[in-house]
């Protein structure tokens, strides 16, 4: 563990590193905190000591510096001549603690401790949410400049959102998305894929049931509705939901309010609902499968997300993205893209969109040597 001294006086920042060492951390130090800004951005800290009156730069303005860069290191701020009133602002501008002088070392042992678990749990919280509402999107192209703009302005508010796109363009990422920008981002984030449901079974996953209903329901069950009571529920692939099911749906969209499979009883929620479909709506209320009005329910907003080939200007970033991300998740090793062997896959007509790009990226990686190659591409990918 890295620990970094920020004092003007070379006894306390020297004897503080001593002791620090002999403890079994790395220790850093500098002289003021222009240097020690310096050495923040350019080292990884687990934490910080920085001492308050200094000249040039005083702690609380290194401390507000280093919140401005992203530092994410816990930073404890010292001083000899602070009052309350100073540790308070200290705490409130984003310090993790604030210890007097003379230093007493058990009471630095445990704030460094401390310390570290909360960057350990901060750390841990980010891979999560990553896990759960996934990475931002990738990519500098118009059409994706415009579907951030639409995530900004919309998620805020509790307005529908359809979302539509071909198969593996990232319709899902949109939705988690606007879950993860807004008001309800705290609350559950549910997600359904109507098409992996059996339409026997869609109207007890969706609104739940009541025990001994049908003739596997041993026990009550709340649906999907219930779950995402106060937060979000995303209906992936709602164009394959039965009419009966889609009933029952617009139900809860009109009342805020659904019974159980088996049961008389109204059950309140409030719920904010995604849809997201590969098929055309409108031609599938033509053929007499999907309900109109549910159609305008949904659709307050229509996100429409762009299948990879109109947007092959992000491939390069979306390649170096899937490498980072696979050889971390992995452990292989990292390899560099060739500029002629990165043209072949801007070329490339992608008809599995952003799904395929990332398993012909995973392949590439698994059967290409030091480097990835045109005639790798070539070989494994055309």
């Amino acid at each position: 563990m890295k620990i970094l001294i920020i004092d003007d006086e070379r006894s306390i920042r020297n004897s503080l590193k001593e002791i620090l060492a002999d403890e079994g951390y790395e220790v850093d130090v500098a002289e003021n905190g222009i240097i020690g800004c310096s050495m923040a951005d350019k080292e990884k800290y687990s934490v910080i000591f920085c001492d308050i009156k200094m000249p040039e730069m005083d702690g609380t303005e290194v401390l507000e510096k280093l919140v401005e860069m992203g530092i994410d290191s816990a930073v404890v701020m010292i001083s000899g001549h602070a009052d309350i009133t100073t540790a308070v602002e200290c705490i409130k501008k984003g310090a993790f603690d604030f210890i007097e002088k003379p230093l007493d070392l058990n009471r630095i042992l445990i704030t460094i401790k401390n310390a570290t678990d909360k960057v350990s749990l901060v750390k841990e919280t980010r891979i999560l949410k990553k896990k759960v509402y996934g990475q931002e999107m990738i990519g500098e192209s118009e059409p994706i400049q415009h579907i951030r703009e639409m995530i900004d302005k919309v998620a805020p508010t509790d307005a529908r959102v359809l979302i539509v796109g071909s198969n593996g363009t990232g319709k899902e990422l949109v939705a988690r998305n606007l879950h993860q920008r807004s008001n309800r981002s705290s609350m559950p984030y549910i997600e359904v894929n109507c098409a992996a449901i059996p339409s026997e079974l869609i109207e007890s996953e969706l609104f739940g049931h009541e025990k001994g209903s049908f003739t596997s329901a041993i026990k009550q069950h709340k649906g999907k509705f219930e779950q995402a009571d106060g937060g979000t529920l995303f209906l992936d692939e709602i164009g394959d939901m039965s009419l009966a099911a889609q009933a029952k749906v617009l139900r809860v969209l009109q009342e805020k309010k659904l019974s159980r499979v088996g049961s008389d009883k109204d059950i309140n929620v409030d719920v904010r609902v995604l849809a997201a479909t590969n098929k055309n709506l409108k031609e599938e209320i033509e053929k007499g499968h999907f309900r109109e009005d549910l159609y305008h329910r949904l659709s307050v907003i229509v996100i429409s997300v762009p299948s990879l080939d109109d947007r092959k200007s992000d491939i390069p970033l979306l390649v170096e993205y899937f490498i980072g991300q696979i050889c971390s998740e992995t452990g292989m090793q990292q390899r560099s893209v060739d500029p002629d062997a990165m043209d072949l896959l801007v070329q490339k007509s992608w008809t599995g969109n952003i799904r395929e790009l990332r398993n012909v990226v995973e392949r590439l990686l698994i059967l290409s040597g030091d480097r990835i190659t045109a005639s790798d591409v070539k070989a494994y990918v055309l």
